[in-house]
């Protein structure tokens, strides 16, 4: 599914651009990979092309990416930070 996730992708935005939006087709022939990853882009991945899908302001975010990126997690770094602090 992540390999191909591009060319599914594309469905909702390929035709912009001058190319097949259909380009997913020549994974037909594999139905499970076709299914799981139109699947997954038409739930995940299509609201993010509509200009008029109600979003959430980034300062909604902020305190979720402030806290992820907190501290350094299984860095190879890790004893660098460790000797600072």
């Amino acid at each position: 599914m992540v390999k191909h996730h591009g060319i599914f992708q594309g469905y909702y935005f390929f035709h912009h651009m001058g190319m097949d939006h259909n380009l997913r087709d020549n994974y037909r022939d594999v139905p499970e990979l076709f299914k799981r990853t139109a699947h997954f882009c038409e739930n995940y991945d299509a609201a993010a092309f509509d200009p008029d899908a109600e979003t959430l302001p980034l300062e909604f975010f902020e305190p979720m990416v402030r806290r992820v990126f907190a501290e350094p997690k299984r860095t190879l770094y890790e004893a660098t930070f460790k000797k600072i602090g």
